[in-house]
């Protein structure tokens, strides 16, 4: 008798299951288009994007062969391409490079490029940070103190591990401005730091003994 209960159970309960998929065909049916789909553009989007990957790294790479071979007739518009790209990697390289050769001097195309990285390219926020303080470096001998403020804020307003170099960056700012007591603000706060930079510590402590000693 148990056998028979079961064997109608399960007889039932196949019905109903069959019954779901003729009822649902229809849905089913688009349901795993749309997944096929959606895999399908899924991995073709990231072949596209490694292809794009290698394009650009093999860019970066000639423009700089061909900068130090002497052919550096077209090396600005390159570097400059591959920051737009907004690549995680060879954008911030590129950036650099420009930067370390000196290869445009207005600053203004700087900063937009500086910008670039900041605001448009996706990176990690330590990594933003560290690009942010090297804006203000680069800034830091020709900016004025509110535009400096401003732009080191997101910084010193933080716990960044970047935090102890905004501050004394700024430290350092104020000094070469005779403006000391603002100077030594700064690198007092870096001293209060509870998770400081030990070497940038150890470099305030030293600047306060040497320029503030009474």
């Amino acid at each position: 008798m148990d056998e028979d209960i079961s064997a109608i159970n399960t007889s039932t309960r196949n019905e109903k299951i069959k019954n779901f998929f003729v009822n649902n065909k229809k849905r089913i049916i688009i349901f795993l288009s749309i997944l096929i789909l959606l895999l399908f553009g899924y991995f073709a989007y990231d072949q596209i994007r490694k292809k794009n990957r290698i394009k650009i790294a093999d860019q970066y790479n000639n423009s700089k062969i061909n900068f130090f071979s002497g052919n550096k007739s077209n090396v600005k518009n390159e570097m400059v391409e591959i920051i737009q790209a907004k690549d995680k990697t060879y954008s911030l390289l590129a950036l650099h490079f420009l930067l370390d050769n000196n290869i445009i001097k207005s600053k203004e195309k700087i900063n937009n490029l500086f910008d670039v990285l900041i605001n448009d390219t996706r990176l990690d926020k330590e990594i933003i940070n560290l690009i942010i303080y090297k804006k203000a470096l680069y800034n830091s001998d020709f900016e004025t103190e509110n535009n400096l403020l401003k732009m080191l804020s997101p910084i010193i307003n933080s716990d960044s591990i970047w935090k102890p170099h905004a501050l004394y960056l700024l430290g350092e700012y104020f000094l070469a401005k005779n403006e000391k007591q603002k100077s030594k603000e700064f690198f007092e706060t870096i001293l209060l730091l509870e998770n400081g930079n030990s070497k940038i510590k150890l470099d305030t402590q030293r600047r306060i003994e040497q320029d503030f000693s009474e």
